[in-house]
């Protein structure tokens, strides 16, 4: 789902009335793309599937995956695998526990993804229930699956750089800082985090 293009510029628009530095960043980078995420199960599997490996080894075990549990998208299919099954399609032991925490919580319904509080720190903590999704996982999903408009992933490096950029600083600022600095972001500040990811990567270019 993610933010809506017309939401994100909106919301960059407003923040670039309130700062004249993300105004003069934004006449520099241009407005990001939205990234978009589809809400429920399947997303957040395919993080802990992702987490530590590259982009191609997530998607070369995730088809292994599919293979051996039949239907990724459906919890039961995963509790009811072995952990042998589970091994051999690529998952660490780590990797197994945390997903089959996710399985179980969505399974009992204890976790229903499709109903998250609409209050974004209830939905975080929900979300951390499950092991190996820590508060930027949960950020992230919120932001990219849910579309929340003012998640802010302060713990984020590249978010923490590029607003120490962008704001002038001569040195990265702490989570500390840069959730103080977002304060007077709301309720944009999801459209500040997108839009320090994407000047990154243009002013890398």
């Amino acid at each position: 789902m993610g933010i809506k293009s017309e939401t994100l510029k909106a919301g960059l628009d407003e923040l670039a009335s309130r700062e004249p530095a993300i105004a003069q960043a934004l006449e520099r980078a241009g407005y990001p793309e939205p990234r978009t995420g589809e809400r429920g199960y399947v997303t957040l599997l395919r993080t802990i599937v992702g987490q530590q490996v590259s982009v191609a080894a997530a998607r070369s075990i995730w088809s292994k995956l599919e293979a051996v549990v039949g239907d990724a998208g459906d919890p039961k299919k995963l509790i009811e695998a072995t952990d042998e099954a589970l091994r051999s399609a690529g998952l660490s032991r780590q990797k197994i526990a945390y997903a089959r925490s996710l399985a179980e919580l969505v399974a009992s319904g204890e976790l229903d993804l499709h109903n998250l509080p609409e209050d974004d720190e209830e939905a975080i903590a929900k979300l951390v229930q499950v092991k190996g999704i820590g508060r930027w996982s949960a950020e992230i999903y919120l932001l990219f699956a849910e579309g929340r408009t003012d998640v802010w992933p302060a713990g984020d490096l590249a978010v923490q750089i590029e607003i120490g950029r962008i704001m002038g600083l001569e040195e990265r600022p702490s989570e500390k800082k840069v959730r103080e600095l977002a304060e007077r972001w709301r309720p944009h500040r999801g459209a500040a985090a997108i839009f320090a990811w994407h000047h990154r990567r243009t002013s890398a270019l």
